[in-house]
């Protein structure tokens, strides 16, 4: 990201009318290593290579605004990592990551990791520390750092299933281990912040609340996620959360965030309706069906019906549905950045 990408997305958040709807991608080792060549352990293991590659992208799309931008993560490995959840790692695809705890009541014998000591989450701030100089070399900045959510995290540590069962079954112990989820997530935000020198945005990821009523979601989800927004009054606060689940939409302007990403199978217009005019949207192309796996023409297609069921360019930044899917083309990334600049 440079200064004139992060005062369009400004503008966006205070839902401004621009000339041309922006176009912004979330993308991490998913999609990157793959795109521009190299092993995914290359990219997690070698900080020039890492560089390279975030690079490459932004010199093939310099239109596109990347989300979080020069991001630093291990999959959804790191946060879990600092609980000494064990790692597996591989030449070509993410990290898999093995559960610690099987219940709720385990939580109890958890300690809330030291984002400067514990896990990956050290050496995540060492190459930020270190990277950061060479990044603003390129005339580029790091205005964004990103943390999994609290609901996302606790998932890690026990598994899903386990943790959706306890949730029912042992709230109290639940309600325990989100805290200390939470808690972690607001550190490492902390702590990534204070080793950058500009950052001036978060980014939280949390698909686990897609699988909530809005019961659960108003008692194990909402007051967490608040939480961590909470403590970032300064910041431009973005949520990701791309499952198929309506239940808290109507709350987000609550959690007081200014960009939402949600998924493809929601109608934009009714995703409007939900959260209210405060609340710049990001999507909403389907990334995997359209955007990985359709022609340009497709892609455009889909970019145009997108724009036209907003309705106006206020408040909007074209995107996937979610993140970049691993095997995405750049010729489909282009015919996007295309289809906005002829919309």
């Amino acid at each position: 990201m440079n200064l004139s990408q992060w005062s369009i997305i400004k503008k966006c958040v205070n839902m401004e009318e621009l000339i041309q709807v922006p176009v912004g991608l979330i993308v991490d080792s998913p999609w990157i290593p793959g795109y521009v060549g190299i092993s995914t352990m290359d990219y997690f293991t070698i900080p020039e290579k890492w560089l390279e590659a975030n690079i490459k992208i932004i010199k093939d799309f310099p239109e596109i605004i990347f989300l979080p931008g020069f991001w630093v993560e291990y999959g959804m490995a790191t946060e879990p990592s600092g609980f000494g959840c064990k790692i597996n790692f591989y030449p070509d695809r993410t990290p898999t990551i093995n559960h610690i705890i099987n219940s709720p009541e385990e939580a109890e014998d958890i300690f809330v990791p030291n984002p400067q000591t514990d896990g990956l989450m050290p050496f995540v701030l060492n190459i930020y520390r270190n990277i950061e100089p060479k990044v603003k070399d390129l005339g580029r900045c790091i205005k964004v750092v990103a943390a999994r959510g609290p609901l996302t995290i606790a998932s890690h540590l026990m598994g899903v299933t386990n943790f959706l069962i306890g949730l029912k079954t042992d709230p109290a112990n639940t309600h325990k281990l989100l805290k200390k989820t939470t808690t972690l997530a607001k550190n490492w935000l902390e702590a990534q912040a204070e080793v950058l020198s500009e950052v001036e945005g978060i980014m939280v990821l949390d698909d686990i609340v897609g699988f909530l009523s809005q019961d659960d979601y108003l008692e194990f989800a909402h007051p967490y996620l608040k939480e961590i927004f909470d403590a970032f009054p300064q910041c431009i606060k973005m949520y990701h959360n791309d499952s198929d689940n309506i239940v808290c939409f109507s709350y987000l302007q609550d959690l007081s965030i200014n960009i939402f990403n949600f998924t493809h199978l929601q109608d934009i217009a009714k995703v409007r309706q939900l959260v209210g005019n405060k609340i710049c949207l990001l999507g909403n192309i389907p990334p995997l069906d359209v955007l990985t796996n359709g022609t340009p023409d497709m892609v455009a297609e889909a970019a145009v019906n997108c724009l036209n069921q907003h309705g106006n360019k206020a408040g909007i930044i074209l995107s996937a549905g979610g993140g970049t899917s691993p095997g995405t083309p750049g010729r489909n990334i282009h015919a996007l950045i295309k289809a906005t600049a002829n919309y």
